[in-house]
């Protein structure tokens, strides 16, 4: 029999703050936050000077020397909302972490660019100086998820999820497919990203960043018909999910059940989208949560603001919803935060369904003539209530999924 999978703990990182709390209540100005960044302006050849900073974050005072040896900035990120989200599960001193039934499913688009910078400096100078015993360990692609588990000692599954912008989620939608399999009782799930220049040059090559950079407040704007383009973002989000039976019997506060989950690829272009596999993620998600498109009441759109993307997402939806519910797009506040988004935008979906608050997609003006008809939120809030919320998130090399959450 399959188990139910609640989420019982839940921290962050993110452009909007460093807290659950006050992330959701920046969300309510209404004002993204989109930086211009001076510290791009040194790289001939970029276009843009956007970004989005972590706001507000703070080491904590335990995190020495010695703890954070093995650890990059995205590790850093990753650990310390690891730790802050199993606190507010009130489960850090509790024998089931290090019992071998929690487990770990954590993803980020890479290592640490530093790291990865002190390997490229061997085969460039051919001196191996700038490498230690820590350099591999700050840069592979699971070194997120590994700190992790070697922070809290867990024993059980480690599910390392590097898959681009759907890292968070897939990570999130694998914790979720262990706990219901019975294979694992708690899994500490999210995803993180660090502040690279690097990963905005990969989007600026491809002619996907905004170059707004005089009026950063008006960007991104996804499925508007004058958008530009992506802003890259960084930051972490970790949720505990637990069986549902282990969380009732210890008195665990509950967040939100999750109930449906899906992923497939496209299998057709590495980074064209494809709204046919994303009309089919959603209707598999639907299937696993048993639910009809009619019980959903909000969507969480990807919604990066890039052309072909927004119309792809669009028609997608479209194609299973019609014009029938609410969807809007966190990355109009937060930017594009790559690994992390699928964690963040999950986490901010919970908070709205639990306060019936629903945020407007920013910078929507008139939506783009080539976007599907949808119930597109704009310029309030809507003040509404649901059972059931959907995020999606799609990624390079065709990598869709969608999750589904509900009130609890």
């Amino acid at each position: 029999m399959a188990k139910r999978v609640v989420i019982t703990g839940m921290a962050i990182a993110s452009p909007l703050g460093s807290t659950v709390k006050s992330s959701f209540e920046r969300l309510h100005t209404l004002e993204n936050c989109i930086q211009y960044d001076e510290n791009l302006g040194i790289y001939r050849g970029l276009h843009t000077r956007l970004a989005s900073r972590v706001k507000d974050f703070v080491l904590p005072s335990d995190f020495t020397r010695k703890t954070t040896r093995t650890m990059g900035d995205v590790a850093i990120k990753a650990v310390v909302t690891a730790k802050q989200a199993v606190e507010d599960a009130e489960l850090l001193n509790d024998p089931v972490i290090s019992s071998g039934q929690t487990g770990v499913s954590y993803g980020s688009c890479s290592g640490s660019i530093d790291a990865i910078m002190d390997f490229y400096s061997m085969c460039v100078n051919h001196e191996v100086k700038n490498l230690n015993s820590g350099s591999y360990v700050r840069m592979m692609s699971h070194t997120a998820a590994v700190n992790i588990s070697l922070y809290f000692k867990t024993h059980g599954r480690l599910i390392p999820t590097s898959t681009a912008c759907t890292s968070g989620s897939m990570s999130i939608g694998y914790a979720y497919e262990a706990i219901k399999s019975g294979i694992q009782t708690v899994m500490i799930a999210g995803g993180a990203e660090e502040y690279s220049p690097s990963n905005i040059g990969v989007f600026d090559t491809l002619f996907a960043t905004s170059i707004k950079n005089d009026t950063p407040g008006l960007t991104p704007s996804p499925f508007d018909a004058d958008r530009d383009g992506l802003v890259i973002g960084e930051g972490a989000g970790t949720l505990i999910l637990e069986e549902y039976e282990h969380a009732k019997n210890r008195g665990a506060k509950i967040y939100a059940e999750i109930v449906g989950f899906a992923t497939n690829t496209d299998g057709t272009h590495i980074t064209n989208p494809n709204s046919d596999m994303m009309t089919e993620v959603m209707k598999l998600a639907l299937a696993d949560a048993n639910l009809s498109p009619e019980d959903i009441g909000y969507i969480n759109a990807h919604g990066t603001g890039t052309v072909n993307g927004d119309i792809a997402e669009s028609i997608a939806t479209h194609n299973v919803f019609k014009g029938n519910v609410p969807v809007s797009s966190l990355k109009s506040y937060t930017g594009h935060t790559l690994g992390a988004c699928g964690a963040i935008e999950a986490i901010m979906s919970i908070e709205m369904m639990n306060n019936n608050w629903f945020c407007p997609t920013l910078n929507l003006k008139n939506v783009d003539e080539k976007c599907a008809e949808l119930d597109y939120i704009i310029t309030s809030p809507r003040i509404m209530k649901t059972e059931y919320v959907m995020s999606n998130n799609f990624a390079f090399g065709g990598i869709n999924t969608s999750l589904i959450f509900k009130r609890v």
